[in-house]
């Protein structure tokens, strides 16, 4: 047995059974942590049903401060934070430590939002108030890409709202989402925070259950779906953040040199493995050829390696059902356009591809369509503004993308035009936990970050005083 355990009203457990945890950047297991049961995930409901109406109860400023503690909480454990994420998820050292600092981050600034009564009328004939009352039990459940930011993109809101949560991360990266239930144990009341874990078979028992009131799911669109189905029967609210397939339209005018960096930056953090990352890029064809050029030497250049190793840029895919799918890109990729750089997995014991960079490619081609999540960039020459508008809509996703340019005026007026939640100019992935993020089409429902995320996670209720 580890040392790692859950977290069910208030204490630390053991699971039911254990399940070993691989680390990417080998293949192999690194430690074994606990496995719920169901019986265990009802366990984990009925405490947070318990605690949610005391916890509701506290003053919405003694809840702020709770987020300031658990930003605390996880700004003194920075480097054990850092080193679990690298070995379980994979991602190169600097960027496990960029993640926790994101996470307290924008802890702090959840700690800042209010939500106060909207007053609608108040005079001699009525008094009309719109207020925002919490929903109960909130379940979250979560991707493997950023275990511990997007844990706290659930914790934060749902408890400042005045809601309970039971936390369920994915089967392979749970460690990081135990090391946050040792330090939510001190900071919360007995179970307003739970954290559970599972190899992928408790999800459909906890978005059915009828004391659940809210499900937020960060994950694929297929899940996502199957979630939504699931909670019909109870009409629960949701908030779905799923894939995208996100479009980045390169016009003729950028400095090819500065602007295919940042491309390239935004296409392969954590190895390609964000929603929001630069999935497909749009070049105009006047530039295509050196923009193409200039992609494949940095791609060539890139350092690929254990994410524990000082000079990693880019770490494993983080598990092995993702590796054999990114396989099966590279396979369509050689096959519909031309590798001009990567395009082959490395033998390092662990789940490692050469960062690819894939021309000569259109729509309709798998590589082009379809979201790779992982260190694949097909690069699709266009001619004209119409044309490329027209290309970056027929997705079924629209989660971001973003529109390059020296002429800010003209790139704005393509980025108005473009299908999705969030689109940006001369940057990309430029998020915050003060901007909402939501999703076009098959990307999502409702609204992460922000006032608006917070609401998600109450239900309205409108006091009506006659006078």
């Amino acid at each position: 047995m580890s040392d790692y355990k859950m977290l069910i009203g208030g204490a630390l457990v053991e699971g039911a059974d254990t399940m070993e945890v691989i680390n990417p950047a080998t293949g192999e297991g690194f430690t074994s942590v606990p496995r719920a049961s169901q019986a265990q995930a009802e366990q984990a409901i009925a405490a947070a049903k318990q605690a949610q109406p005391g916890w509701a109860a506290v003053p919405f400023a003694e809840r702020q401060a709770k987020l300031n503690e658990l930003a605390d909480g996880i700004a003194a454990r920075t480097e054990d934070f850092a080193r679990i994420l690298t070995m379980e998820q994979g991602k190169p050292t600097a960027e496990a430590m960029g993640e926790v600092a994101w996470t307290e981050g924008f802890l702090r600034h959840y700690a800042t939002l209010e939500l106060p009564d909207r007053i609608i009328q108040d005079d001699e004939s009525g008094y009309i108030a719109v207020k925002h009352r919490p929903l109960g039990v909130v379940v979250g459940i979560i991707a493997w890409n950023f275990p511990l930011l997007v844990a706290c993109w659930k914790i934060g809101p749902a408890v400042l709202a005045g809601n309970s949560i039971v936390l369920k991360p994915a089967p392979t990266t749970p460690v990081t989402a135990l090391l946050l239930g040792e330090v939510c144990k001190d900071i919360f009341p007995a179970g307003v925070v739970n954290i559970i874990t599972d190899a992928n078979d408790l999800g459909p028992y906890l978005t059915s259950h009828p004391d659940v009131a809210k499900v937020g799911f960060t994950g694929s669109t297929a899940t996502g779906k199957r979630i939504m189905g699931s909670t019909a029967d109870t009409l629960k609210r949701v908030t779905l953040e799923l894939g995208g397939n996100d479009p980045a339209i390169v016009l003729a005018d950028v400095d090819v040199r500065a602007t295919a960096q940042q491309i390239f930056n935004n296409a392969f953090i954590n190895c390609g493995q964000v929603c929001l990352a630069v999935k497909r890029a749009y070049v105009h064809e006047d530039i295509y050829d050196a923009m193409c050029e200039e992609l494949a030497r940095l791609a060539e250049e890139a350092v690929v390696d254990d994410g524990l190793r000082q000079g990693t840029q880019i770490g494993p895919i983080q598990n092995k059902a993702q590796f054999e799918k990114v396989q099966g890109f590279l396979e369509t990729a050689k096959r519909d356009g031309k590798v001009i750089a990567g395009g082959e997995v490395m033998d390092k014991g662990g789940y490692f591809v050469r960062p690819t960079i894939v021309r000569d490619v259109t729509d309709g081609d798998q590589i082009v369509d379809q979201e790779q999540f992982g260190p694949i960039l097909p690069v699709i020459s266009f001619a004209n503004d119409e044309d490329v508008i027209a290309r970056a809509n027929a997705s079924e996703y629209g989660l971001g993308g973003s529109v390059w340019s020296s002429d800010t005026d003209r790139a704005a007026a393509i980025a108005e035009r473009i299908e999705s939640g969030q689109v940006w100019v001369n940057q990309h992935m430029a998020i915050g936990p003060h901007i909402p993020m939501a999703g076009f089409k098959n990307s999502g429902l409702g609204v992460e970050q922000s006032v608006e995320g917070l609401a998600e996670y109450t239900q309205v209720q409108v006091v009506n005083i006659a006078r």
